[in-house]
């Protein structure tokens, strides 16, 4: 702007520093990378929406609607006019009252039917609160009154559609002639009145068979009463009662006494007032017969023939103008009555809305009772068989009228997609127009077939509370199924049929405009004229001019008055009359197709039969192959939901499609879901299951279901969500997976292969629980023997040799083992943290134990023996060799019986020998934990390559400069590495730590007691052969309470007790194996040389007892051995080979060294 606003002065001293183009450059860019950006971006969102673009709309994702009805702009006042006045009023009049009508009737379809039928719906009989029916019904009472004031408007149209009619049709020859009426039938002003009466018939219907708003009403009327006698307990003043009290009355009488049709065709349609004669007009009386004769021919011959339509609902209007007529004139046409009954028997009931269903029969009988009573009782007797018979031979073609249509409907669906998606061809458009044509009008007459049987069945059989055999529910349920794959078809395609009705109209407006012109060209060549003629030729133009223009409603019925006016005087031949007729039916059906569709292939009506869908559910289970027809349904109970939101009897209409929502997905679990989840479920178990002996599951003698069509359905839309059938039974087996293998941990790798097997069967993407993992023989958990170890040490019992605990006794036929895989396995389900925990808690277990030791060392019977033995083998270690006499122990052990003994029969030493053992055990535990930890480490760490040389990752994801998440990630992989390194190459020196830990306090001045222990020790070693004999001996008897085979654990007690009490030197001293061994080898050799002198005598029994006295030193010495060398192993353990005094003189050793090299690494680092 700058630049545009120097003056012209100065233009010659501008100059091109070239800032502009650089500028200029920069935009050009930064542009040039914006449209890069978004065409990147627009292509993202293409490839995202990839499935739904083109030109195939999905029925559940309808996110834009197209509405193809036209709407008109022109008032009937400009769309009617021509230079004939008269003529313009007389259609504008006709047209504004049927434009009025429809009006009418689809405020009634919409609003009142739907308002009504609801009432009461939605409230559990069990949940009912008492007072909460009239609650409802005062809700309800200013809907009752807007229905009251649209029946007293419905009646004025009646009236004035009469007047009307009568007025053109005058019999009165003074009264002037409004235009020549003798050749016009104004047909369509009676369809449409015909219209209004069923209107009126079906609220009456509805009120009829409305039992729960009936008595709702009588409990309000009660409630009224209660209020009248004490109107100020409830706040009302008694002067608004009375007015509403008579106005509750009027609503009684005017709509719920099911009079409504009644009053309506008695009212007074004479009204001399305005000159109006209506009952005395036999002109008007002959040409409304005419009419109704008409009208009833051109329905009845398409009657139950395949291209019927709308022909059930004009049949009913034809009855509502028959009743009408005898009531306004009082005559009746016996034939045209016998005519309407005998329609009875092809079409035996009407549905009017919804589950309303009406028989024309009993309508016809009740309203004209004069022509009833000329009937004879046989055919009306016919009749009402013919109606069960119809039942029962529905009932028995059903499922052949399936098939039928089912081909019908699939070779019509080929046709739709065929055509639509054909490329319209320039030189054969007019040709491929009425192709189409042709097939949209296909289609619809296939939906109100389908319609028709699907409602008239399933109401008779409602009506006539009649049972439906499962057969024809599900035969039914496949014609809901057709049905709504028709309007599916045509949903899918919107685009093109839309696109093609445009054309179609176009062209039938063409057909019908040609014909006309050629009617008019008839009328002009003619030179006689007269006002009639100049009438047809007015009428003629106007159809022509309203024809040219969009295919709206009004344009249509203005058409269609003209040509009544217009066909007269033979303007048209017979052969060109009927093709402009069917011309002008199919603009009729192409105009409003959509609508159309809609409303044929409407099912809200499955909401009063919903008893159906559990068997459907059922039947779809049973027959998985195409289970893609489910949508079909869901769809189908999906029409109830906008008709429920004119439900007025509830707070919000949200608590009625709430309680229908529940309901229908109730239902929907129980019947599909969970038999689906619970047999995909059987399946995949069974399957991980066949090495065991189950039922036979032989396909081609059990059968087969592949149920895995349940998992590629696309999700079902249901009111605002959509139910995934994959990821609901996904979710199913990921919960109860999850559940069980909580519960029972070990069965870990069974869940994951039922995992692996769902996926592979069904493609479900499991969730992976991520749940530690056991073994299927974990054995007892780790935590459970840390938390129990008191009652583990002395329930298990240890093997040094093959680490292994054995458990005592056991109810069961089986004994538990603990090994070193059991342990590992509870590290690696728990984590390497557990174990320091555990040796804590053996150190407290310790501490507890060690009380009790000290306690029995202390005890004067005890220490006075001990000291006794330790002065005798001072005194005499000269003389025996300097070896522990055995008799001395054996004389220990059997004085301590004497001191007493406990009730299960064991001596003090007994119990000081267990209490050894615990101690044992519960290092062996220790030992085990830390093998068990190793094991672990080394299986974890198997996958490194090589221990010497682990890379870095965290260094190499810095140099590749990755994100810090991955730097974080590679972080603690490094840490993980280095702690499974150590663990796996060291191990905790666990026996050092609680050797450490108890030694100073052992060694101790205060515990002096405790030095006489190694003197208790031979004594024990003999108590404990004669158990281990004992316990060994009953492995062989029948019952083997108390039977053992190994118990090491006595001997870690021994070694480290002895190591804490630094008396390996002392135990030693005493020789004491050296002198069992000597002593057993002495009674053997006296036992051989006895049986050596007894050889000659040849003494059986005393040879036999030689034999048995030799075999049991040999089992004790034996015996004796075995413990000397676990006690041998076990010292390993404990360093037995060093002193206290000796190991602390190396450790400090060791520090010196330590030292030493430091200081010499220093005085190198400061000489450099």
């Amino acid at each position: 702007m700058a630049v545009e606003s120097i003056s012209a002065d100065w233009e010659f001293d501008r100059f091109d520093d070239g800032s502009q183009k650089i500028h200029t450059e920069v935009q050009l860019k930064n542009y040039t990378k914006f449209l890069e950006e978004y065409s990147s971006q627009l292509k993202a969102i293409e490839e995202a929406l990839d499935d739904s673009i083109g030109d195939v709309w999905d029925f559940t994702l309808d996110p834009i609607a197209l509405q193809l009805i036209p709407y008109e702009q022109s008032s009937l006042l400009e769309l009617i006019k021509t230079e004939n006045k008269v003529l313009n009023k007389v259609i504008t009049v006709y047209a504004a009252l049927c434009s009025e009508v429809k009006k009418l009737k689809y405020e009634a379809e919409t609003k009142f039917y739907n308002g009504l039928l609801y009432y009461g719906e939605g409230v559990s009989d069990t949940s009912v609160v008492e007072g909460e029916c009239q609650v409802q019904m005062g809700r309800f009472i200013s809907f009752l009154q807007e229905l009251s004031c649209f029946v007293s408007r419905c009646f004025e149209v009646v009236v004035n559609i009469v007047h009307q009619l009568a007025a053109l049709y005058n019999s009165n020859k003074a009264a002037t002639k409004i235009i020549e009426s003798s050749g016009v039938h104004f047909q369509t002003v009676y369809e449409h009145l015909g219209e209004l009466l069923v209107v009126l018939i079906t609220l009456d219907e509805i009120m009829e068979n409305h039992a729960t708003l009936r008595d709702h009403w009588k409990m309000y009327k009660r409630l009224l009463k209660s209020v009248h006698h004490n109107p100020s307990k409830f706040a009302i003043l008694e002067e608004k009662l009375k007015p509403f009290e008579k106005l509750l009355l009027k609503l009684e009488g005017q709509l719920l006494d099911s009079m409504i049709f009644q009053a309506c065709v008695d009212q007074r349609f004479d009204n001399p007032g305005e000159g109006v004669s209506v009952s005395k007009n036999s002109a008007f009386a002959e040409e409304f017969a005419h009419n109704i004769r008409t009208i009833f021919a051109n329905v009845e011959s398409k009657l139950g023939e395949p291209s019927e339509i709308d022909q059930r609902d004009k049949y009913a209007g034809v009855c509502g103008l028959f009743v009408l007529h005898f009531h306004i004139f009082r005559t009746v046409d016996k034939k045209l009555y016998k005519s309407l009954l005998d329609v009875c028997k092809k079409v035996p009931a009407v549905t009017l809305t919804a589950n309303i269903i009406w028989f024309p029969d009993t309508f016809l009988i009740n309203k004209v009772p004069a022509a009833a009573k000329l009937m004879d009782k046989k055919s009306l007797q016919a009749i009402r068989s013919s109606r069960d018979a119809f039942l029962q031979q529905k009932a028995q073609t059903l499922t052949k009228d399936v098939q039928s249509y089912y081909v019908f409907v699939t070779s019509w669906m080929m046709k739709m997609e065929a055509i639509l998606s054909k490329e319209q061809r320039p030189d054969k458009l007019a040709e491929d127009l009425s192709n189409r044509c042709n097939v949209f009008v296909q289609g619809i007459l296939y939906a109100y077939s389908i319609s028709t049987i699907i409602k008239t069945t399933m109401n008779l059989y409602m009506s006539m509370q009649k049972p439906m055999t499962k057969t024809s529910v599900k035969a039914l349920c496949r014609l809901v199924e057709l049905l709504k794959a028709v309007e599916h078809t045509f949903h899918r395609r919107s685009l093109v049929v839309a696109d093609s009705v445009t054309h179609i109209t176009q062209q039938l407006h063409s057909q019908a405009l040609t014909s006309i012109s050629t009617a008019k060209k008839r009328v002009i060549s003619d030179k006689k004229y007269s006002e009639q003629r100049l009438d047809v030729l007015s009428a003629l133009v106007l159809a022509e001019n309203t024809l040219n223009g969009p295919s709206t409603r009004e344009r249509r019925l203005v058409v269609s008055l003209a040509l009544s006016v217009g066909t007269q005087m033979k303007t048209f031949k017979d052969e060109e009359l009927l093709p402009l007729q069917l011309v002008l039916k199919k603009l009729d059906l192409i105009s409003e197709l959509r609508e159309r569709v809609k409303v044929q292939c409407d099912c809200s009506f499955l909401y009063w039969h919903r008893a159906v869908f559990p068997i459907y559910l059922d039947d779809v289970y049973e027959n998985a192959v195409d289970a893609a027809r489910i949508h079909y349904m869901f769809s189908a109970l999906r029409d109830s939901v906008p008709t429920m939101l004119h439900a007025k009897h509830m707070e919000s209409c949200e608590q009625l499609l709430e309680c229908y929502d529940k309901e229908i997905m109730d239902v929907f679990n129980e019947h599909l879901l969970d038999k689906l989840c619970k047999e995909i479920e059987k399946d995949l178990r069974l399957s991980v299951h066949t090495h065991l002996k189950l039922d036979d599951r032989n396909p081609f003698k059990v059968g087969m279901k592949d149920l895995a069509h349940f998992f590629s359905l696309k999700p079902i839309r249901f009111f605002n969500r959509f139910i995934d059938i994959k990821a609901y039974v996904t979710h199913y087996l990921d919960k109860t997976f999850y559940n069980l293998t909580t519960v029972a941990l070990h069965d870990w790798a069974t869940y994951s292969e039922m995992r692996n097997l769902a996926t592979q069967r069904y493609g479900l993407v499991m969730t992976e629980a991520h749940l530690p993992s056991q073994t299927l023989e974990q054995g007892l958990d780790v935590l459970e023997i840390m938390r129990n170890i008191h009652v583990f040490v002395s329930r298990y019992l240890y093997n040094l040799n093959n680490q292994i605990f054995i458990e005592r006794t056991s109810n069961n036929k089986h004994l538990n083992t603990i090994n070193i895989r059991h342990i590992a396995n509870s590290i690696r389900t728990h984590g390497t943290g557990i174990m320091n925990t555990t040796v804590n808690f053996t150190y407290q277990f310790l501490q507890k134990k060690f009380y009790i030791f000290s306690q029995f060392m202390y005890d004067e019977h005890i220490k006075s023996r001990l000291i006794k033995d330790i002065r005798f083998f001072r005194e005499t270690k000269d003389q025996s060799d300097q070896k522990y006499p055995f008799e001395r122990a054996e004389k220990f052990n059997r004085g301590i019986r004497k001191l007493g003994i406990t009730p299960d029969g064991q001596s003090y030493l007994d119990q000081f020998r267990q209490l050894i053992s615990q101690i044992g055990n519960a290092m062996g535990y220790v030992r085990m934990i830390r093998s068990g930890g190793l094991h672990c480490c080394s299986s974890a760490i198997r996958f490194v390559p090589d221990l010497e040389d682990i890379v870095n990752f965290e260094e190499l994801v810095k140099e590749e400069s990755l994100s810090d998440e991955t730097q974080k990630a590679a972080s603690v992989l490094d840490s993980v590495l280095s702690d499974l390194t150590t663990n796996s190459a060291e191990g905790t020196e666990y026996f050092k730590m609680l050797v450490g830990v108890f030694a100073p306090e052992f060694r101790s001045l205060k515990n002096m007691h405790l030095r006489n222990f190694y003197m208790i020790v031979p004594p024990l070693t003999v108590n404990f052969v004669e158990h281990s004999i004992g316990c060994k001996e009953k492995l062989n008897k029948k019952n083997k309470n108390g039977a053992a085979f190994t118990d090491d654990g006595f001997a870690m007690g021994v070694a480290y007790i002895l190591k804490l009490l630094d008396q390996y030197q002392e135990f030693d001293s005493l020789h004491w194996f050296q002198a069992v061994r000597e002593k057993y080898m002495k009674e053997m050799s006296a036992v051989v040389k006895e049986q050596n002198v007894q050889a000659t005598s040849q003494d059986e029994k005393l040879m036999q007892t030689m034999n048995l006295t030799q075999k049991r030193l040999d089992v004790y010495l034996q015996e004796f051995e075995l413990l000397y060398f676990s006690l041998s192993s076990a010292r390993i353990f404990f360093r037995a080979d060093k002193t206290a005094a000796e190991e602390t003189q190396e450790k400090k050793d060791r520090e010196d060294v330590a030292k030493a090299a430091a200081v010499s690494s220093e005085t190198e680092s400061s000489s450099k």
